[in-house]
């Protein structure tokens, strides 16, 4: 496992629901006997925000407001295709007990499978192992090639977050000579990743992928689920790594 990769989401963690909610709760818990007022004020917020974040209505506007437009249909091009990870599943026992794409790194690669039919650009898959389990860009290959029928002409193995994908897959996108590519990943996390390719000097075309809808509202929007909950803190992780690596330059 990479420590760095570890202590900076142990970090994150606390500012993500639903732990950011539990922690003022219990700070407010604290306060009941010395301080009865603002206690009783941080339980409600507490209770108030892990609800609201608890239903698709908060969630999806959250992400809704993150994503990108989608790939417009014509008067594009690039010369690649590159696809981010998005994690594994450590233990898939129904495909022999190894290690397989979970669900999102698997959309993304869906996506990329289906561009390339348009495009026939080649590819580049980029994802390592943060957590110390295989890394995903060989995954990622072995997918597209076994299950899709889709060729991949680079592997990246090596980065740990959104900034390294950029920058080790830019070394080997300059090697081949390629400047301006596909960036295949969810549409919320596009904001985050385009700039980071931009800094590493590679022209972006976003294509991506996952796209919540906010046209209507449903009765059903307003009643908490752990899903909205996990989708809010996909959301406000995408948000909270772009103000951290403006800070960082």
């Amino acid at each position: 496992m990479n420590w760095n990769w570890f202590i900076t989401n142990l970090i994150v963690a606390f500012l993500l629901p639903p732990l950011n909610m539990l922690v003022i709760g219990a700070i407010g818990f604290r306060q009941l006997d010395k301080r009865p007022r603002l206690g009783r004020s941080l339980i409600a917020a507490s209770l108030l925000g892990l609800g609201l974040l608890s239903t698709p209505y908060v969630s999806n506007r959250l992400l809704a407001a993150l994503q990108v437009p989608p790939l417009p249909v014509s008067g594009h091009d690039a010369e690649a295709i590159v696809i981010l990870g998005g994690g594994i599943q450590s233990s898939a026992p129904e495909y022999g007990d190894g290690a397989t794409l979970n669900a999102r790194t698997l959309e993304r690669v869906r996506y990329g499978a289906s561009l390339y039919r348009k495009t026939g650009k080649p590819i580049l898959v980029t994802g390592g192992a943060p957590e110390g389990y295989p890394a995903e860009g060989p995954i990622m290959h072995s997918i597209l090639e076994k299950e899709f029928g889709v060729p991949v002409n680079w592997v990246e193995s090596e980065s740990i977050n959104t900034r390294e994908n950029a920058r080790f897959s830019a070394r080997i996108l300059k090697q081949a000579g390629i400047r301006r590519i596909y960036l295949v990943s969810h549409s919320w996390h596009l904001p985050r990743a385009i700039p980071e390719f931009a800094r590493e000097g590679v022209e972006v075309v976003p294509a991506g992928t996952g796209y919540v809808s906010t046209d209507s509202v449903r009765p059903i929007d307003l009643v908490p689920g752990y899903r909205a909950v996990a989708n809010s803190a996909l959301a406000l992780h995408e948000w909270i790594g772009l103000v951290w690596y403006r800070l960082r330059g």
